[in-house]
């Protein structure tokens, strides 16, 4: 499913000359399955790229972008389930939320989505911004803008989270982009496979690690990139990670490992194995359990029981993804409204 901007962008981009509409977001109030800077894209015949629901609007805000395409004006559509008598659109959430359809034009040059997919595509982080415009604004005038973190107008301390930026020009609609997550995976055997899938789903970036002949075979990790040089060889590639699962199930090369990796800025670092083989591995390697700039999780993952791959896989990609976000591990209850 076609969900993280990268891939919305790389699914819009070989069509670009075809008519396109943006959707997008801008407010919420109460719970809603989406939040403000979420973006989907509808093609002319009707195609649709990402979700903004769980499904309950897409077909009428389907409906929405034809208009808006033929009309070349913006459109402004308001959905409100916290009425709960009015099952209009079957929402879940029982929220409010207010969602912009932008027509892609020449005139407003895509709303520079080419330098934003330009800029993602060499990992570059950024803040794309929409300008707040009122329903029935002519589409062709309307310009967006993707900045760098260097060079944005705005205070970017702020924008953790897409919010609104009040300018005198008018409200603008203040997205952070980052380039999709990179996961690496080292040590390419039979239990690293499902990590491999759960983070591809997930719309990571993933790279297996192994020089072994008989590990990390291309057929085994399809939507991988199979890394089969020394880790002295692709220090590039490692300085690119946001986090690290280390799996070979050999102590040497999981202690020569972490002490390869130990150095660079990786938010998240997980060693499979009880506390006792954790141990062993850190003392072969010089290292503690306080080396590590990010989050150091060994046993790796969260308690979620069962020990099967495909379960000890999602319980250290739960955690790993909470870290990336920086999520408490709270129960949901807690924090949604």
């Amino acid at each position: 499913m076609v969900q993280q901007i990268e891939d919305l962008l790389e699914h819009w981009l070989p069509l670009a000359d075809d008519a396109w509409v943006l959707a997008v977001i801008t407010h919420i109030q109460g719970s809603s399955y989406r939040k403000p800077g979420a973006m989907m894209l509808f093609h002319e015949f009707g195609q649709g790229a990402g979700i903004l629901s769980g499904g309950c609007l897409e077909a009428d805000l389907r409906r929405h972008a034809q208009n808006a395409m033929q009309s070349q004006q913006i459109a402004s559509v308001t959905y409100d389930a916290t009425d709960e008598s009015d099952a209009s659109y079957r929402l879940g959430c029982g929220g409010k939320v207010n969602i912009m359809l932008i027509p892609l034009l020449k005139e407003n040059h895509d709303l520079g989505l080419v330098e934003v997919a330009k800029a993602l595509r060499k990992r570059q982080s950024g803040f794309y911004q929409l300008p707040l415009a009122p329903a029935g604004s002519d589409a062709r005038s309307y310009s967006a803008q993707f900045y760098s973190v260097d060079n944005a107008p705005f205070p970017t301390a702020d924008f953790a989270k897409s919010g609104i930026f009040s300018a005198p020009e008018g409200d603008m609609l203040i997205m952070p982009l980052r380039p999709r997550f990179h996961l690496g995976i080292f040590g390419g055997g039979i239990d690293a496979q499902p990590v491999a899938a759960i983070a591809h789903s997930l719309g990571w970036q993933v790279s297996v690690f192994d020089t072994r002949t008989a590990y990390a075979r291309t057929a085994d990790f399809p939507h991988a990139h199979i890394v089969k040089q020394s880790l002295d060889e692709v220090e590039g590639l490692i300085a690119q990670l946001d986090c690290a699962v280390v799996m070979h199930h050999n102590l040497n090369l999981d202690a020569a490992t972490l002490k390869a990796i130990q150095a660079y800025d990786l938010k998240y670092v997980a060693l499979l194995g009880p506390a006792h083989r954790r141990d062993k591995v850190l003392a072969m390697a010089d290292l503690s359990t306080d080396s590590f700039n990010g989050f150091f999780s060994a046993p790796a993952g969260l308690a979620l029981g069962g020990e099967l791959p495909s379960a000890i896989a999602l319980s250290i990609l739960a955690q790993c993804h909470g870290v990336l976000h920086g999520a408490p591990c709270s129960t949901l209850d807690g924090i949604m409204p």
